[in-house]
């Protein structure tokens, strides 16, 4: 059986997240069934992500890794597959893999961007967060620092830590002004859930001056309850980039929208 990667961009704003739920619409579970639909296959079918996405959230550049029985070459399958899916999910590559290569595994490194919005937009809700306050954008690098290293992030996530670790290697915390835009874009070895979306809550309420830049510190340490109450909305995040071995990011430092 022949082992496909895939690369993927979607519109969160309509479904329950990236992983297949009961009674939820989701992103894999479309794809399953465009796959289905276009192979003719449903025993044996396989579509594994390199991470799962919250409600809401968006993606342009998802990386899962596809096992299905089919002669259809790499150029067809993407065809087809889009024809199948609906406007706000596309597939913009597929490609042969080895059997060994796994999505979420082989992952050296992953790359949020996170948009705030300084004014209001008619166009672009579904995909920042507008923030009313004034915010000061060095405030939030300075409280961003902090994030950066190894570090125990339990208290931003909602994951369990007695089934896995939550100690996460960010590797940088980037803040750039992009007209009426300020995009947080965050890259380490993994996330865990709502982790980024709450890095980002805490960074913003530095900016408009509700918390002093030491607090993220001391929030690093604390229950998780404050930290939970300053979660981001989930329409301004989008998984930007997924990396590989032998592989490297790409130089982009523009937002995925515009508002000037």
């Amino acid at each position: 059986m022949p082992r496909f990667r895939l690369l993927i961009e979607y519109n969160g704003t309509r479904y329950s997240g990236w992983q297949v739920q009961r009674n939820a619409r989701t992103v894999q579970g479309d794809i399953i069934e465009a796959v289905q639909k276009v192979t003719g296959r449903r025993d044996r079918l396989e579509v594994y992500g390199s991470g799962r996405t919250d409600a809401g959230v968006h993606a342009l550049g998802q990386v899962a890794h596809l096992d299905v029985a089919t002669t259809l070459p790499p150029a067809t399958l993407l065809a087809r597959l889009n024809e199948q899916l609906p406007a706000d999910i596309n597939i913009l590559d597929v490609r042969t893999a080895g059997h060994r290569f796994h999505a979420r595994h082989d992952a050296t490194a992953r790359r949020y961007v996170y948009q705030v919005s300084r004014r209001r937009t008619a166009f672009s809700k579904p995909f920042v967060w507008w923030v009313r306050e004034r915010i000061d954008v060095a405030a939030m690098r300075r409280g961003a620092a902090t994030f950066v290293g190894r570090l125990d992030f339990e208290a931003f996530s909602d994951d369990d830590s007695a089934e896995k670790s939550t100690k996460v290697q960010v590797d940088a915390v980037d803040i750039v002004e992009e007209g009426a835009l300020i995009l947080i874009r965050v890259t380490g070895s993994h996330f865990l859930w709502r982790m980024v979306r709450r890095m980002v809550g805490v960074l913003v309420r530095v900016g408009t001056g509700d918390l002093r830049e030491a607090d993220v510190a001391r929030l690093l340490q604390s229950d998780g309850e404050d930290v939970a109450r300053l979660t981001a909305p989930a329409a301004g995040l989008f998984l930007e980039q997924v990396i590989y071995p032998g592989e490297e990011f790409r130089d982009d430092h523009r937002g995925p929208m515009r508002v000037g």
